[in-house]
């Protein structure tokens, strides 16, 4: 049996042991649905917003959010990342403020966002771009100067140009960290749909949440919050796929 094959089972079943604990624990212990839904009643609140209607247009509102605000984050902070590798004196003006904007608490920008372009679909992409940019960035910046500088120095006496050292060794050194970086943004990007939609939207994942929240619907608040994590898992299962097929070199975690 594969490899992959094990991985796919112990974590299947890692869940279900989690969903069993939480199913009894949910119904003997917290007894209360107002403080702790069990799976099952999440599981059916589910099915009930689906048959209305609710979930899935909250779910491709969000959606349509977080895959452009990703996409969005990928090309920038790709592109950043090599021009501040590309460059000291870019790295010395632009490094300073990446800092500053990684750390700054975003959701207390997300009424100015609001003001600027509105209530509308820009506002939320910005905020998602804005929170889930940087760590492409940085990784892309790291991977491409921790390239091995002995493989540079032996192209470049075969006659290799610069173009053909970025496009066969450094960006290929990098893909990691590239990837790494990625598998990072899509949890901050999600994260943004929640925050981007804190304020003035009517339909999306995070205000299901939030009404939720304010109905004490603990159930409804929970299909919200798997929802976006099970297009987590999805999307970091997908950047792992898209790492093997374009470093199919990189040796894989030995078996247990």
């Amino acid at each position: 049996m594969s490899r992959n094959t094990h991985a796919l089972r112990r974590g299947l079943l890692s869940f279900l042991i989690a969903a069993a604990l939480w199913e009894v624990a949910a119904r003997y212990l917290v007894a209360n649905p107002l403080f702790l839904s069990s799976p099952s009643a999440i599981f059916l609140r589910a099915i009930a917003l689906c048959k209305t209607g609710v979930l899935p247009t909250h779910a491709a509102t969000s959606f349509l959010e977080f895959a452009s605000g990703f996409l969005v984050s990928c090309l920038l902070g790709i592109v950043g990342g090599i021009a501040m590798a590309s460059s000291r004196t870019i790295e010395e003006y632009f490094d300073p403020w990446i800092s500053l904007l990684y750390a700054m608490p975003t959701i207390a920008l997300g009424p100015l966002f609001i003001l600027w372009l509105g209530i509308g679909f820009a506002s939320k992409v910005s905020i998602i771009v804005l929170i889930a940019v940087f760590p492409i960035i940085i990784n892309t910046t790291i991977g491409l100067n921790s390239t091995d500088r002995s493989l540079i120095e032996m192209a470049r006496s075969f006659g290799a140009t610069a173009s053909q050292i970025y496009r066969k060794i450094r960006l290929p050194s990098a893909l990691p960290y590239i990837i790494a970086g990625c598998r990072i943004s899509v949890a901050r990007a999600l994260v943004g749909v929640v925050v981007a939609e804190l304020f003035g939207a009517r339909s999306g994942l995070g205000y299901l949440i939030v009404t939720s929240a304010q109905l004490f619907d603990t159930a409804g608040l929970f299909v919200g919050v798997f929802t976006l994590a099970l297009w987590g898992v999805l999307s970091v299962e997908a950047l792992k796929w898209i790492e093997k097929r374009l470093a199919p070199w990189r040796s894989e975690h030995a078996e247990d």
